[in-house]
């Protein structure tokens, strides 16, 4: 065995007295040597010490009945070491529940049937960064697991959804290796494993793998691991777990033959590549240094990205613009980002078409093939400078594209276009068209602009910044308010409403006298999320605020809306995540 191999002098000794103390011990028992995650409870039950004390007292048990009683010293240990592990409750996240106002119990009163709901409304929504945020926070502060109508694992599978779905791959990365939970979120791993390999960023996978501290159960992980070791140069360790692995039962013919030849035991592999998984497919492309793969219509996107990200894609560089079902495929790709968009246009400027088409490409279009209309209103689009001529070629070209479901192969370029377009030039009837397809990019921050005399766009708003000690804002924010009663033109806005009612929730003393000024109505929280307010369910509450937010930016939403959320966190205590949105929707910016 391959393993033998690999062991010098030292360790076989080491072994070797380790089997003969094992022996003496088990008075001549036979060892089961591979049976490695096996355990020994060192402290005796006392039950069990008092029966083994009578047996061997009186002498009348044979040799089968002393493994027996063995047998039973197992079962009751495992059982003993299963109660101590359902008793550990553990808690799972990235944030402290004081840096947000939250607590450990969160999820407590929570229902998992409710829970599940909302999540799955969540995922049919493009979040914005703000509601994600919101989302961040309640799912990866340390709290304990929900336990009405959910199990811990069921949990535990809806934070792994949203992340994969938000995809941050560093927080993704840091919640599991912080945790040591690689073995609880098998999928997020490999999810993480599997895109840091498909970007060519091997080295980040491997790196993970390296931190992680805890046995891997999960098989396709461990036989990620056993080739990080080879490509790190550990090849002794990786044959050691990779043997270790045949002798537990592994079985998988073409990982071992790839394995094999990356260990140097095999001269030549066979040039079979799977598309099985990225994973397999880098082990094909690892070990054949002629590796060639076309890809087609059926290959998965992943495999595209790999492709696109290890520059194999080169067979495509020289397409004949004959071969439309190549270029098709092109097309597919370029929609799912696994193309350039830059070089799929290339291959548009090579058709060839006469002047009449030319010219009339508007009509000339429609009796072509789909890809053909493409290249030809692309090539008519380069020539006209005219703005709104150009415009309406663009449209149509974007219309082309989404007809065959693929219009997101047509974005950069469009976006290149438009912003050579100056906005005052466009007509009304193309606005819709420019300002949903340009990327229109800001790069000056916002400032804030005070207003000294209005009450939520004044230098008050510092407060939910702490720049204020409670006797100076409670001072301040009277004296503000005495002079709004006289002044009888002031309009006493929402945005004032939701600026005094969370100073008075953070229980600063403002005089009553001004409890006139604005009128409360009690009905503005919808009902389910005063039921979870009253039920003291934080977690569920701020999920339910996201879905509120949705796409939105925070400081985009109308003032009803941002009243009822702020009101509900004011009602949960949830003081902090309450001030960083105030300070996003009550300032006048510019």
């Amino acid at each position: 065995m391959k393993i033998l191999r690999l062991l010098n002098k030292k360790n076989f000794s080491i072994i070797l007295i380790l089997l003969l103390s094992l022996t003496a011990n088990a008075e001549e028992q036979p060892v089961d040597i591979w049976n490695i995650e096996k355990k020994k409870i060192e402290d005796k039950l006392p039950s069990e010490e008092t029966a083994i004390t009578n047996e061997t007292s009186e002498n009348k048990k044979s040799e089968s009945d002393i493994y027996s009683l063995q047998s039973k010293k197992t079962v009751d240990s495992i059982k003993l070491d299963n109660s101590l592990k359902s008793s550990e409750i553990k808690i799972y996240g990235l944030f402290d529940p004081k840096d947000y106002d939250l607590d450990i119990n969160m999820w407590s009163n929570s229902n998992g049937d409710q829970l599940k709901n909302i999540f799955s409304r969540l995922n049919k929504i493009n979040l914005s960064e703000d509601a994600n945020e919101i989302i961040r926070i309640a799912l990866l502060t340390n709290a304990y697991s929900p336990e009405i109508n959910i199990s811990e694992k069921e949990f535990l599978n809806l934070r792994s959804e949203w992340l994969i779905k938000n995809s941050d791959l560093e927080l993704i990365e840091e919640y599991l290796i912080k945790n040591q939970i690689i073995n609880l979120h098998p999928n997020l791993t490999k999810y993480l494993l599997n895109h840091y390999l498909s970007e060519a960023k091997i080295e980040k996978a491997c790196g993970i793998l390296a931190k992680n501290l805890e046995p891997i159960e999960d098989e396709y992980i461990s036989k990620f691991n056993i080739y990080c070791l080879i490509k790190s140069g550990k090849k002794e360790e990786a044959q050691l777990i990779f043997d270790l692995k045949k002798e537990l039962g592994f079985n998988d013919s073409y990982y071992e033959k790839k394995i094999s030849y990356l260990l140097g035991y095999t001269p030549k592999v066979d040039n079979l590549i799977s598309e099985k998984t990225v994973f397999d497919f880098h082990l094909a492309h690892q070990s054949n240094s002629d590796f060639e793969f076309e890809p087609n219509n059926k290959t998965k996107k992943i495999i595209w990205k790999y492709l696109s990200s290890y520059n194999l894609l080169t067979s495509f560089n020289q397409i004949e613009i004959s071969e439309l079902e190549k270029i098709s495929t092109i097309e597919k790709a370029t929609h799912n980002k696994n193309y350039p968009e830059k070089d799929l246009f290339e291959i548009y400027k090579r058709f060839q078409f006469n002047i009449n088409q030319l010219l009339n490409a508007e009509n000339s279009y429609k009796s072509l093939s789909n890809i053909e209309a493409r290249a030809l209103v692309y090539q008519k689009s380069l020539l006209v400078s005219e703005t709104i001529e150009k415009l309406k070629l663009l449209k149509l070209l974007k219309s082309l594209f989404k007809k065959d479901e693929i219009d997101s192969a047509f974005d950069v370029e469009l976006k290149k276009f438009l912003e050579k377009i100056n906005p005052t030039d466009v007509p009304d009837n193309l606005t819709s068209f420019y300002y949903t397809n340009i990327e229109i990019i800001d790069n000056k921050k916002s400032d804030i602009k005070f207003n000294k005399d209005i009450l939520h766009q004044s230098k008050l708003i510092n407060y939910f910044n702490g720049d204020y000690s409670n006797t100076k804002i409670e001072k301040e924010v009277n004296n503000f308010l005495k002079k709004i009663k006289k002044n009888k033109k002031y309009f006493f806005s929402k945005k004032d409403q939701i600026f005094l009612e969370s100073m008075k929730s953070d229980g600063l003393n403002i005089s009553k006298k001004y409890d006139d000024l604005y009128e409360i109505n009690d009905s503005e929280v919808p009902t389910d999320i005063q039921v979870m307010i009253n039920n003291n369910e934080k977690g569920l509450s701020l999920l339910r605020i996201a879905e509120v937010i949705g796409q939105d930016k925070i400081d985009r939403i109308d003032e009803d809306t941002i009243y009822f959320i702020i009101r509900t966190l004011n009602q949960l205590n949830i003081d902090l995540i309450r001030n960083k949105i105030l300070l996003k929707v009550l300032p006048l910016k510019v």
